[in-house]
């Protein structure tokens, strides 16, 4: 179906009144992060972004367009795993500890505006905390009470190859609603498809429209056109065995002469999982337990009696990118990478990952190494 900009406010205020708790992306301190919607005017109209290696600045035009932009630093990843969760506290009564767990009493969340490598990187993330051997309960309530509306890329960043990863820029599965942003000569609207009973439920009193033929049409169009304006490309086809057997290749001490071992790249990947767990006090004398997101590029990281595992930095880099790209499919049988191309653009240095993987395979043949992984995929 098709549905004019403006029946978006319509949509948000049916989820409000379905319960949910609508976000999506507005501008906040130069860039587009998730915030909260009451109305179409609360979205970034007119705003297009820039973005490359280390660079990411925004352009304010005069257009009505409303989702002309790629991916900003932050993703929905922290709506379900935040950054800061408080697990429990205990406190002293009346000479007795009593532990109390912090609840999530959040509403359910509604994301209206997530892109096509958004929600993969949330499939991915499922198959972390849900699908594996232990549950995480409270991501697990807070995706199955979600409603997602995606809205599909028509101006990747050059930082994108979401299409090499399969990601993008459309998307087949995994939404409630999947948008389609057109403006043509038919003017400026949304074509709309439904992907749970629950999206026709938001979608009473919406006024929509049939879609057409030229409507489907111009959506192919605005796909070819985004898959075109790509300029990074990653060859995924055995890289998985390539990095598994280049693991001493002299690339990664290359790369880590220029890496400031900062975590940027983890802070703003959608699908880096790590965490710590520390127990605090506060000034009323209660113990809080707080899981927070910790980063592979941290020295503590990887540390074990004696000391850190990966002291340097050449090795935390090699941790992170052979993770992401090759033993990621042996825990979770799925690639950890969905080419968004954050890490790219807010690595303060513009270290590229799609540059780095491809100087390895350029050069790759020299040592195997006896994995899994290695033979299986190579």
């Amino acid at each position: 179906m098709v549905l004019r900009a403006d029946e978006l406010t319509t949509l948000i205020r049916n989820l409000t009144d379905l319960g949910y708790e609508v976000k999506g992306p507005v501008v906040r301190s130069g860039a587009i992060v998730p915030g909260a919607l009451s109305g179409v005017e609360d979205l970034p109209k007119g705003v297009h972004d820039e973005q490359g290696p280390g660079h990411y600045r925004l352009a304010h035009g005069d257009d009505e367009t409303l989702f002309d932009w790629a991916v900003g630093p932050s993703g929905w990843k922290s709506e379900f795993f935040p950054a800061h969760d408080e697990q429990w506290r205990a406190r002293s009564v009346d000479g007795y500890v009593e532990l109390v767990e912090t609840l999530d009493e959040r509403p359910p969340l509604a994301v209206l505006g997530a892109r096509p490598c958004e929600v993969a990187a949330l499939a991915v993330l499922d198959r972390v905390f849900i699908e594996g051997q232990h549950c995480d309960t409270r991501y697990a309530q807070r995706r199955e009470n979600a409603f997602v509306a995606v809205v599909e890329c028509s101006s990747p960043a050059a930082t994108c190859f979401c299409d090499s990863m399969g990601t993008g820029p459309n998307i087949e599965s995994g939404f409630d609603l999947a948008l389609t942003e057109l403006d043509d000569e038919g003017g400026h609207r949304f074509l709309a498809r439904v992907g749970s009973p629950r999206a026709l439920t938001a979608l009473e009193g919406v006024v929509c429209s049939s879609a057409s033929g030229y409507d489907l049409s111009a959506r192919d169009a605005v796909l070819d056109g985004a898959r075109d304006q790509m300029v990074r490309h990653l060859d995924t086809d055995g890289l998985a065995g390539v990095l598994a057997r280049n693991l001493e290749h002299p690339r990664w001490a290359e790369v880590a002469e220029r890496c400031l071992s900062c975590g940027n790249c983890t802070l703003v990947c959608p699908t880096c999982f790590c965490s710590d767990v520390r127990d605090a006090t506060d000034l009323d004398g209660d113990v809080i337990r707080e899981r927070t997101w910790a980063s592979c590029f941290s020295i503590d990281h990887s540390y074990l009696h004696g000391g850190a595992v990966r002291p340097t930095t050449q090795s935390r880099y090699r941790q992170w990118m052979t993770h992401k790209l090759s033993t990621w499919w042996d825990q979770f049988d799925t690639t950890g990478c969905v080419g968004c191309g954050r890490c790219i653009a807010w690595c303060p240095v513009g270290i590229d990952i799609t540059e780095e993987a491809s100087a390895i395979e350029r050069s790759d043949g020299a040592t195997t190494v006896s994995l899994s992984s290695a033979r299986s995929r190579s």
